[in-house]
């Protein structure tokens, strides 16, 4: 059979976009999960200084966590501690803490211990995996718990309990003790940890504000110091919030990697498009046709 310029031609043209097609979908099928799965992806910034040495007692006194800092505290056998951290939407952050107990023989018996986890609004937050709640046995040195909690969302229903971006407030305890080891000193380290985890768990919507206590009262003072809007003038008070936010300031679903796979998915209909229809337009007229006929 004796093939023309214009059968290599389509032919090149074929190889051309079925090379295209499948290099589009390679890449959007590897690029994600590499992302997802690096630990070097991790948005835990290591902290070069040292970090607080202290607990609160309530969540009003929490004591503030930058992202990926660890605290300390010394405290007694029963008493509340809490701290608190600001996570953003994409990210997935993990709680570990590290109980070091009393010498076994100032000890009566076995004791357990539970870190809680709660966002901006103090609801408390379930965690995907981890050791929340852990016994330690009367000889036990330390007892180590963990929460993984659900990927932070930038944005969903009222009625639904999703982490959204804002302060999340730790909350470790001993939860059951012998009467007579109350008030037996403890040392405790808390670690905070974040993986990013792309736009998979992205809702379609953004908060106004992050949930941090005081960020609404604080905004209205800001607005006040303009003069744009309200009569409190020059005198409004300095914005001031209890955990701060990210190194890089709080995005809230601006960007995301669904983007990508947005102008990916669209760049591969058009290729889909032209492929099918090279495939479908036919040869043309034959070369032994006149034209006109």
């Amino acid at each position: 059979m004796r093939t023309t310029p214009r059968s290599r031609r389509t032919r090149g043209i074929r190889r051309a976009l079925t090379g295209a097609l499948l290099a589009g979908l390679t890449l959007l099928t590897t690029a994600s999960p590499a992302v997802a799965d690096d630990p070097s992806a991790s948005a835990s910034p290591a902290g070069d200084e040292a970090g607080p040495t202290e607990a609160g007692t309530t969540f009003r006194t929490a004591t503030p966590l930058k992202q990926g800092q660890s605290g300390i505290a010394q405290a007694s056998a029963g008493d509340y501690l809490y701290w608190v951290f600001p996570a953003d939407a994409g990210q997935r952050p993990t709680v570990r803490a590290t109980v070091k107990l009393p010498g076994s023989a100032a000890r009566r018996g076995t004791s357990t211990w539970q870190v809680d986890v709660y966002d901006g609004l103090r609801r408390r937050q379930a965690c995907m995996y981890g050791h929340q709640t852990r016994k330690a046995a009367a000889d036990a040195a330390t007892v180590e718990l963990s929460c993984v909690l659900r990927p932070v969302r930038s944005w969903s229903e009222p009625w639904a309990n999703d982490p959204l971006p804002g302060s999340y407030y730790i909350r470790l305890t001993v939860v059951d003790l012998p009467a007579a080891d109350l008030g037996l000193p403890v040392g405790v380290q808390v670690r905070t940890s974040f993986k990013e985890v792309g736009g998979s768990h992205d809702g379609d919507g953004t908060l106004s504000e992050p949930l941090v206590p005081g960020v609404s009262v604080a905004s209205a003072s800001e607005t006040n110091e303009t003069g744009e809007t309200g009569d409190g003038g020059s005198s409004a008070a300095p914005r001031t919030v209890a955990a701060g936010e990210p190194e890089d300031g709080w995005t809230s679903g601006w960007w995301t990697d669904r983007w990508l796979w947005t102008v990916g998915g669209g760049v591969l209909a058009a290729l889909a498009a032209v492929f099918g229809y090279s495939l479908t337009r036919g040869r043309g007229r034959p070369s032994h046709v006149p034209p006109g006929v």
